[in-house]
């Protein structure tokens, strides 16, 4: 744990939120071209299932998953990469 200042924390917080803006606006961007990388995201990402618990809620096997997850977040870096 690491202490900072309540100005500091306030920036923080300030920059996370933007990021998460930024996060949001490249889902919807990926899921309009690629609806399965984007619930491959959702569902590990922020439901924090595991590769084989994505696969049983998806219907795919595990293989696609990874395959799936890989190219998504390389896709989500490059795009948030590139508006930052």
């Amino acid at each position: 744990v690491e202490k900072v200042s309540l100005d500091d924390a306030l920036t923080m917080s300030i920059e996370q939120n933007h990021n998460l803006l930024e996060l949001d606006t490249a889902l919807t961007e990926l899921e309009s071209f690629d609806a399965q990388q984007c619930q491959v995201v959702e569902l590990r990402y922020f439901a924090g299932l595991t590769i084989e618990e994505t696969a049983e809620v998806l219907k795919i096997s595990p293989a696609t998953v990874k395959r799936e997850w890989a190219i998504a977040r390389m896709w989500l870096y490059s795009r948030m990469k590139d508006k930052g």
